[in-house]
């Protein structure tokens, strides 16, 4: 039996770090029954994040998830950042025809002032409000509604919205882990 270089055992730490739960899987075909789920997981999203970091205190939010990360804080906010898009991005898909969406640069996103330093309850109540809306809109969306797609510049690909629900839903739980992971290897 062959011993692992560290090397390779800090790449596998990191990637773990980074993606908790696994890398999104794009090009799937889901079920109106996981669509459910999504929606569901959606709609759950923002009470479940705030029971997770409710109480927390200053020095907690500003400690990056893992080395060269975002701290708890400027996760949170980015959590509303990229939601806001992804909602934005559904209303253009339901009106439009296979629409171009407006790429951001959400690293850039997160050195802004508001990201930095924000009290994380603005960004709280704005993704239990937004998802709110949002969930409103994807429960009145039909089977064909969900079969519409818009067109992402930068990775030259259509995405359905189907496919935007699941990564949505994927992307909640995704910076959840993040901040409970951390949680745990801080014992907080």
């Amino acid at each position: 039996m062959s011993k692992q270089h560290p090397e390779n055992d800090n790449k596998v730490k990191l990637e773990k770090l980074r993606y908790p739960i696994g890398k999104f899987q794009f090009g799937l075909i889901y079920s109106e029954d996981e669509i459910n789920k999504f929606i569901e997981q959606i709609d759950k999203f923002p009470a479940k994040l705030k029971k997770l970091v409710t109480g927390m205190k200053k020095e907690q939010l500003e400690t990056p998830y893992r080395e060269n990360g975002w701290t708890i804080r400027q996760v949170i906010h980015h959590v509303a950042d990229s939601h806001m898009n992804a909602y934005i991005r559904f209303r253009w898909a339901l009106t439009e025809n296979n629409p171009t969406i407006k790429p951001y640069y959400e690293n850039f996103w997160a050195e802004l002032e508001d990201a930095k330093h924000a009290p994380i309850s603005i960004s709280l109540a704005l993704l239990t409000n937004l998802h709110k809306r949002w969930v409103m809109l994807l429960k009145s969306m039909t089977s064909s509604d969900f079969h519409k797609s818009l067109f992402h510049p930068d990775l030259q690909h259509y995405f359905k919205l189907t496919e935007m629900t699941a990564h949505y839903a994927w992307h909640g739980e995704h910076h959840y882990q993040h901040i409970q992971q951390l949680m745990k290897i801080k014992k907080w």
